[in-house]
C-alpha cells in the first residue's frame, strides 16, 4: 500500500550491511511487474537460496466441469467438507484466465510454509480467527478480515481453533486499492469508503536464525513444487518499501448511499486486471420518499457477478444462507426475486454483509462446484 519499514535497515540501499560478526546481510528485492512498480528490500541473516532438497511435482490444477456457462447457477460452500491440511483444503470453484475464486476449510495451522508463485491472493476470514505469518512480520486476523497477500511471498497461517471457513481469490495480477480512490501520488482520498488507518500492516518481526530442514511448498502454473530449504524462511533483521500483506477488516468500510438506489460500484474494495472485489455492509437504505431499496433488475452484459453471503438478511433474495455463492453470469439479466421489492419499499436499513466479485471475462464451472450446487437456482424466480 504505502511505504512502511519494520527492523533495523541500512541508510542507502544496495550497499554494505553487516551482521555483529562482520558477515554480510544478505539483501533481497521483493518486487512486483519485474522492477517497474512496487517493490520491498529484505535483508536476511542467511542467503534466501540455500535448497536441500525439491520433491516430486503434483498437479492441483482445477477440474473443469462446464467450460461455457449461461445458467444462473448458487453454491452452498459449507457443504465443501473441511480438510486438516491448508493446501487441501483450497477448492476452486470458479475460474479463469484472470482469477480462480475458492473456499477453503482448514482444522490445523500449517507446520509448513507456503508460497504462491502465480498470483496475489485475498482470503476473506469467514470464520475463525488466528494470525498470518511471514517474514515480515505477522498480522493478526478474525471474521471479516481481507488478508491481501503479494505473489512470492512465504507465509504459515497458524489457527486458534479447528473451525476455520475462507473464502480466497486467486489473482494473476496485482489486486489493489481502486484508481478513483488514489490521487495520484497514492494517498487514498477523501471520498474513499477507508483510508490508510483502516489498513493492518505487519507487526512484531521476528528474526529466526535456525538452520535445519524447513519445507516449502510452491505452487506455480496449478502444480506444488516442494522445495525443503537449509534455513528459516522468516530471517529478516529488517525490510522497507511497498510491497507487504496486510488486512483490512470488512466492518470498516464506510458505505456509499444516497436518496436513492446506488449502484454497485459504491460497494467496490479491491481491483484487479478485469475483475473486482466488492463490499455490501450495514448501511442506511434510500432515503427519497418514494425510493425503492430493492435493486433493480440489471443485465449482466460485461461481467460474471459471484456474490459470497457471508451474514444477514439480503432483502434482494430468498432462502440465503451462510457461505452461499450465487453466480449470474453475462449475457443475461438477473434480479431480486419475486416479493422482495413490494417488501424492501419503507424499509430503513440492511444487516447484510456479503463480498462480491465482478469479472470481465466468462467463469468455467469446476468439479467441486457441480458436487455442492443447487440445481433449481435458475427456476427461483417464478
Amino acid at each position: 500500500m504505502h511505504y512502511y519499514s519494520l527492523g533495523q535497515i541500512p541508510p542507502k540501499r544496495h550497499t554494505i550491511f553487516r551482521q555483529p560478526d562482520g558477515q554480510l546481510y544478505a539483501e533481497e528485492l521483493f518486487s512486483t511487474e519485474g522492477f517497474s512498480n512496487d517493490y520491498s528490500l529484505l535483508y536476511h541473516v542467511h542467503p534466501p537460496t540455500k535448497v536441500l532438497e525439491i520433491g516430486p511435482s503434483y498437479s492441483i490444477a482445477p477440474k473443469i466441469a462446464v467450460a461455457e456457462n449461461m445458467q444462473h447457477r448458487s453454491y452452498v460452500t459449507f457443504n465443501t467438507p473441511p480438510a486438516e491440511d491448508y493446501i487441501k483444503s483450497r477448492v476452486p470453484l470458479l475460474v479463469n484466465n484472470d482469477v480462480y475464486v475458492g473456499v477453503a476449510a482448514p482444522t490445523q495451522s500449517m507446520s509448513y510454509f507456503f508460497k504462491n508463485a502465480d498470483a496475489d491472493e485475498m482470503l476473506f476470514i469467514h470464520e475463525g480467527k488466528g494470525v498470518l505469518k511471514s517474514a515480515f512480520g505477522s498480522i493478526p486476523f478474525e471474521y471479516g478480515d481481507y488478508l491481501i497477500i503479494p505473489r512470492g511471498l512465504v507465509y504459515q497461517l497458524d489457527f486458534e481453533g479447528t473451525n476455520n471457513r475462507i473464502l480466497y481469490a486467486e489473482s494473476f495480477t496485482p489486486i489493489v486499492p481502486p484508481k478513483r480512490y488514489l490521487s495520484k501520488y497514492g494517498q487514498l482520498m477523501e471520498h474513499a469508503p477507508f483510508c490508510e488507518r483502516d489498513i493492518r500492516k505487519p507487526q512484531n518481526l521476528e528474526t529466526h536464525t535456525e538452520v535445519g530442514k524447513f519445507e516449502i511448498f510452491i505452487k506455480k502454473q496449478d502444480r506444488i513444487f516442494p522445495y525443503v530449504y537449509a534455513t528459516h524462511p522468516f530471517d529478516l533483521i529488517g525490510w522497507d518499501g511497498c510491497c507487504y500483506p496486510y488486512a483490512f477488516s470488512i466492518h470498516n468500510f464506510e458505505p456509499i448511499t444516497g436518496r436513492i438506489h446506488q449502484p454497485p460500484p459504491v460497494h467496490q474494495t479491491f481491483e484487479a486486471n478485469n475483475f473486482v472485489i466488492c463490499s455490501f455492509v450495514p448501511r442506511l437504505f434510500d432515503y427519497h420518499p418514494l425510493s425503492i431499496p430493492a435493486p433493480y433488475n440489471h443485465s449482466n452484459i460485461d461481467s460474471d457477478e459471484v456474490l459470497y453471503y457471508v451474514d444477514g438478511d439480503f432483502m434482494s433474495r430468498k432462502h440465503v444462507v451462510r457461505g452461499q455463492i450465487t453466480l449470474h453470469p453475462k449475457g443475461i439479466p438477473h434480479g431480486p426475486h419475486p416479493g422482495t421489492v413490494e417488501k424492501s419499499i419503507g424499509a430503513k436499513e440492511t444487516k447484510e454483509l456479503a463480498v462480491m466479485i465482478d469479472t470481465f471475462h466468462p467463469l468455467k464451472l469446476t468439479e467441486a462446484a457441480a458436487h455442492i450446487e443447487d440445481k433449481d437456482y435458475f427456476k427461483s424466480w417464478l
